[in-house]
């Protein structure tokens, strides 16, 4: 399965996301923002070598600490040269070689994050409490149902209040799909800061189990995507 990870509005928490949920689903996570890459960087070929025919997608996924990785370049001039319509086949490639993959998807919408959500089997929205992030979720939304990609998952990131949960059961019955309260903690951003997921870095935050639940949601969601290809 190919899972997206995006929801319109930078600063949401998505590539915090992507990075655990990779760890979580035992997945590769490919960092698909070309201009502006937050995932650990790696040691060779990149998502740009890959989409500029420099390199083959496996001979760009390594392992970086527990996590297998398909990283992206940091060069503005690798960004241009990189082709966003080869970014489905690569996709393709690295999940059929490896069987789950997570992408950390770019801020923005139509063409910004269009050909992640169009490779992708399923999509999880990250947002957080505020007006403007939750507006760019509901518009992700939308394009994500112009592309036929099922929204299977909604994380409303940094909460710090019980009406921020108030606010996530809305934005379930809204957007129609499971909602998770991920709660603002120090540990998640110190954790990511040092490019590492949550399990590795401190096992024992309470911010783990938020993971674990989503984690669980999403392999029910792959469950139920798998038996409806295969009655198709």
């Amino acid at each position: 399965m190919i899972l997206a990870v995006c929801g319109g509005k930078g600063g949401v928490g998505k590539s915090t996301v992507s990075l655990n949920l990779a760890r979580e689903l035992d997945a590769v996570a490919v960092d698909a923002d070309l201009a502006t890459p937050d995932l650990p960087r790696g040691r060779g070929p990149d998502l740009h070598d890959v989409l500029s025919g420099r390199a083959a997608p496996m001979e760009a996924v390594e392992t970086v600490d527990s996590i297998e990785l398909l990283p992206c370049g940091r060069s503005l001039a690798g960004a241009r040269a990189a082709d966003l319509t080869e970014l489905p086949n690569a996709l393709s490639m690295v999940d059929r070689q490896f069987g789950r993959v997570v992408v950390d998807c770019p801020a923005g919408l139509a063409r910004d994050v269009g050909y992640q959500i169009h490779s992708a089997d399923a999509v999880v929205l990250v947002t957080t409490p505020d007006r403007a992030a939750l507006l760019n979720a509901f518009r992700t939304r939308h394009l994500a149902g112009e592309l036929d990609t099922p929204v299977v998952s909604v994380v409303v990131n940094k909460a710090t209040a019980s009406e921020d949960r108030d606010i996530a059961t809305r934005v379930e019955d809204e957007l129609g799909a499971p909602t998770t309260v991920v709660p603002q903690r120090s540990a998640l951003a110190d954790s990511f800061r040092s490019g590492k997921p949550l399990r590795d870095a401190q096992p024992e935050s309470p911010a783990l189990s938020a993971f674990e639940t989503l984690t669980e949601r999403i392999e029910e969601s792959e469950r139920q995507i798998t038996e409806n290809a295969e009655a198709a």
